[in-house]
């Protein structure tokens, strides 16, 4: 279903896409040279709130993935422009997360007050407690917003998957008896932000992921294309359900695949 002779751009999720845990997937530094060498714009977009742009710059440099901070588009960047448009600066907030995402909010305007903040933001954080739970209840039932930077219920490391943003989320959500207001795919928020960076329609932009529920599902509502890796949380037994509603257009094995069909069907567009 997938012309990928028709595709202009492409976004990029980055857990189980690009790298594992610690590890680069085989074939994703040259896909981003083939994308380069082919005049294809790309971003990398993901909803790991836990890393500033500048760390997933170096991250990727780290994994031989050479990308430029405007070519970031985190679900920590998406939650601060909500913020911007949303509210004044010098509103405290609360954040449950990564140093990084409480710093860069922190960094915007918005000081980080427990006892008094206006808004409680909840993100992955690998270093949970039950009082950092507690305390952002509190918050909650007195009365502050509620947003979440992604609803991920899992999260992909090299030896299996952990908890993620979601699985926080969630826990507070049913001690406050109220859903988060969520940034992260599949909301529009990140998908209209990477949109906007690429100068590209929807209809001309692949979205390259390995999640359902979050990446196929989100992009697909947004009106992208979709492709599926599986390198990372879904598997082909996950697709094979016949009860699975969301299913992408093209399913690769990994990024070698994907490339591998991209530049044969260009070869045989040129024919």
């Amino acid at each position: 279903m997938l012309d990928l002779t028709a595709i202009r751009a492409a976004i990029f999720d980055m857990d189980g896409v690009l790298w594992r845990g610690s590890q680069t997937l085989n074939g994703a530094p040259a896909t981003l040279d083939f994308l380069r060498a082919q005049v294809i714009p790309f971003t990398l977009a993901t909803n790991n709130s836990s890393r500033s742009v500048a760390e997933y710059v170096a991250r990727c440099a780290d994994g031989g993935l050479i990308v430029t901070a405007d070519q970031i588009v985190t679900s920590a960047v998406v939650t601060a422009e909500a913020i911007a448009r949303d509210y004044p600066s010098g509103t405290p907030i609360l954040v449950i997360g990564s140093e990084s995402l409480a710093a860069s909010l922190a960094a915007c305007g918005y000081p980080i007050d427990e006892a008094r903040a206006q808004i409680v933001i909840v993100g992955l954080d690998v270093n949970i407690t039950y009082s950092k739970l507690s305390g952002a209840l509190r918050r909650l039932l007195a009365g502050a917003d509620f947003i979440g930077t992604n609803a991920d219920p899992t999260f992909p490391l090299p030896d299996g998957l952990a908890p993620g943003a979601g699985s926080l989320i969630a826990a507070l959500e049913t001690a406050a008896g109220r859903p988060a207001r969520i940034m992260g795919k599949p909301h529009p928020a990140m998908f209209l932000t990477a949109l906007s960076r690429l100068g590209t329609t929807a209809n001309e932009t692949l979205l390259i992921g390995d999640r359902l529920d979050t990446d196929i599902l989100g992009a697909q509502q947004a009106g992208l294309r979709t492709a599926l890796v599986l390198t990372g949380v879904t598997t082909p037994a996950d697709l094979a359900r016949a009860d699975q509603p969301i299913q992408p257009e093209a399913v690769f094995a990994d990024l070698i695949a994907l490339r591998t069909a991209w530049e044969a069907a260009r070869q045989r567009s040129r024919s």
